[in-house]
């Protein structure tokens, strides 16, 4: 690529300074891809793509563990796919790793599947133990909800078996993986009308593996569901599933509700689920499939298994985690590679997960990434400024925990089109203030995120905005450059075509260059390697560059590097 004299030699920080990660989880019945970007000086990590692809790699009973060769096709075609998302990121392949479960493990061609995998894809296939999956699974649950002090039951419900695990401070005290998954019960049990034959099934197979007597024993502080059947089964209890109110009830009771549900609603669930079993074999048609989607064919297994493990283990209630296998694997990677990596740091940003997946569904999330990435990118390049020219101390110093709340506000802003996007960023601001969701933040911190989310869009954020009256006036000043930040950053998203895994903010004597890279595949125009930012970019960002001007002091352009 060529150098562009425009473009200063210092003072040049690129948001692809950071660490990219990825974690491929083979499932039984979907193949799931984590990326995520690491935060080596703080332990915090953002996720970037989350994505999943329905493979079923069993089918049939028990009898046949064999994979087919129409599974092994699906099965290459997602990783295919999976290879070039991470290849177009630049991840580094010491930074990835796959892991395959239950269907996998137990499979009699496993050898001959693996290397075609190799030999096609040139993929290395780790196949974990069922205990391995289990603590990987905690491991990926301390990073979502702060237990890490407490002594917790993580249950992780898969398509070929469960996983369960106690640990206590990042060890395990007991971990075992059960021959009991969602897929293989439907298979077996409800495809056959046989739901008595299966609760029978799954407490003989609790029963004699020893799993009751070691949780009794244990004071379990804590229940956590980590799988993504589990997640769906909460998410059908909050939305009103059992009661047919499905979005319409529920979401101004939700601001302050967190992940969790308890063993009478799970069998309030459970009842309306197999009512409608009943019916649907009489011909009748529901809208399961529309709320449960992929996992509808698989849902009434989940249910019922889960009911039965809340009696046996007598569970009361259980926290949900929007982390699993995939997270525990990454979180693995982070601490090979960063020495000293705290499983326990940063428990307040992981209330800001929290409630970021409450609220947003998985095309939202991704859109906050993205505006939390290209925000790193700016705040850098302004904090590199100011460290470089003492003379702009005095217009803005940023530190670490700025960034955090600059982040933090990236990740929730749009949390408030859960409801509609007429004046979503009003009741972003509103969940974020009255949810007492933010755990570690005091009110101050709380309320500066709820304002950088509040003045993400529409009205500009003032200097003598009534809403800043509490705060002094340098947080003031902080308040309105990080304002910038989040404005251009949200602003900028919205373009599908630019990547902004790699963006850098350059200053030089002319102002500040933001640049940015197209994926779009359109050739330089007249064989050059940067392209002046397109005329639709440069009239969307008309007014965020000149509210810039105005809190900066400094002319800022944007450019789209081919």
């Amino acid at each position: 690529m060529a150098t562009n004299p425009l473009i200063s030699p210092f003072a040049t920080v690129s948001s692809g300074d950071n660490h990219l990660f990825a974690a491929i989880d083979l499932g039984t019945n979907s193949f799931k891809l984590r990326i995520v970007r690491a935060d080596p000086t703080t332990g915090r990590f953002l996720t970037l793509q989350r994505l999943k692809e329905p493979v079923v790699l069993v089918s049939g009973g028990n009898n046949n563990t064999a994979i087919s060769s129409s599974a092994q096709s699906r099965a290459i075609e997602s990783l295919r796919n999976f290879q070039n998302i991470i290849h177009s990121l630049n991840v580094p392949p010491s930074h990835l790793r796959l892991v395959a479960t239950s269907a996998i493990r137990e499979s009699s061609n496993q050898s001959e599947f693996l290397q075609l995998i190799h030999e096609t894809l040139g993929l290395q296939i780790d196949v974990v133990s069922g205990y391995e999956e289990a603590r990987l699974t905690y491991l990926g649950v301390l990073q979502f909800h702060p237990i890490y002090n407490h002594t917790v039951l993580t249950i992780d419900i898969g398509g070929g078996s469960t996983e369960f695990v106690i640990g206590f401070k990042g060890d395990i005290k007991f971990g075992i993986s059960l021959k009991l998954g969602h897929v293989t019960l439907t298979q077996r049990f409800v495809r056959n009308n046989a739901t008595d034959a299966m609760r029978e099934h799954i407490r003989a197979v609790v029963k004699e593996s020893g799993l009751i007597e070691n949780v009794l024993q244990q004071k379990i502080d804590i229940a956590v569901g980590s799988s993504g059947s589990i997640r769906m089964i909460e998410k059908a209890i909050f939305l009103g599933y059992s009661n047919d109110l499905v979005n319409e009830i529920g979401l101004l009771e939700g601001y302050r509700r967190d992940w969790k549900f308890t063993r009478e609603e799970l069998r309030v669930l459970v009842d309306k689920l197999c009512e409608e079993e009943s019916e649907v074999e009489g011909g009748k048609v529901y809208n399961r499939k529309g709320f449960f989607k992929t996992r509808s064919a698989f849902i009434v297994a989940a249910v019922i298994l889960l009911e039965e493990i809340f009696g046996l283990l007598e569970i009361k209630e259980m926290e949900v985690s929007g982390y699993a296998l995939g997270e525990g694997v990454i979180a693995e990677k982070l601490a090979e590679f960063f020495d000293g990596f705290d499983l326990n740091a940063n428990a307040r940003w992981r209330s800001i997960l929290r409630l970021a997946s409450r609220f947003n569904n998985k095309k939202r999330m991704t859109s906050a990434a993205s505006c939390a990435s290209i925000a790193q990118g700016i705040f850098r390049g302004l904090r590199k400024w100011s460290e470089i020219d003492d003379q702009q101390k005095q217009v803005v110093l940023l530190d670490d925990k700025d960034l955090e709340y600059l982040e933090a506000a990236c990740l929730l802003h749009n949390i408030g089109l859960i409801t509609g996007k007429k004046g979503y960023h009003k009741r972003s601001y509103h969940i974020i203030m009255n949810g007492e969701h933010l755990h570690g933040y005091n009110t101050e911190e709380v309320k500066l995120i709820a304002l950088l989310a509040r003045h993400h869009r529409k009205k500009f954020l003032k200097p003598d905005h009534d809403s800043l009256s509490e705060f002094p006036r340098e947080m003031k000043q902080k308040l309105r450059v990080l304002c910038t930040i989040i404005r251009l950053s949200a602003a900028l998203k919205q373009f599908q075509s630019l990547s902004f895994q790699d963006v850098e903010l350059s200053h030089s004597h002319e102002g500040f260059k933001l640049v940015v890279r197209d994926t779009s595949g359109s050739p330089p125009a007249n064989g050059g390697d940067l392209i002046p930012a397109a005329t639709d970019v440069e009239v969307e960002l008309r007014k965020e560059l000149e509210y810039f001007e105005e809190v900066i002091e400094q002319k800022l352009s944007v450019v789209v590097l081919s």
